[in-house]
C-alpha cells in the first residue's frame, strides 16, 4: 500500500536515517489512518469518495453538517 522507496527518499531528503522499527511504525500508523478514514466515510453515509467529500474521511464534519 505504501511506497517504502518514497517514503526511505523523504526522510533521505532531510538527513534522517530509518531503522526497519521506526518503517514498520509508520506503515502501522498510516494503515490506521486509513482504517479511521473508511470509517468516517462509513459513518458519514459517504458512499464514494470524492473531493467534495474528502473531509467527511478526514473527520471534518463541520463541513459536511453546514449543508
Amino acid at each position: 500500500m505504501i511506497q517504502i522507496t518514497k517514503l526511505k527518499k523523504i526522510f533521505h531528503n532531510h538527513g534522517v536515517q530509518l531503522s526497519i522499527k521506526a518503517l514498520n511504525m509508520i506503515k502501522d500508523d498510516i494503515n490506521r489512518q486509513f482504517e479511521k478514514m473508511a470509517i468516517n466515510c462509513k459513518e458519514g453515509n459517504v458512499k464514494r469518495l470524492t473531493p467534495e467529500t474528502y473531509h467527511i474521511a478526514l473527520g471534518k464534519w463541520s463541513k459536511y453538517l453546514e449543508k
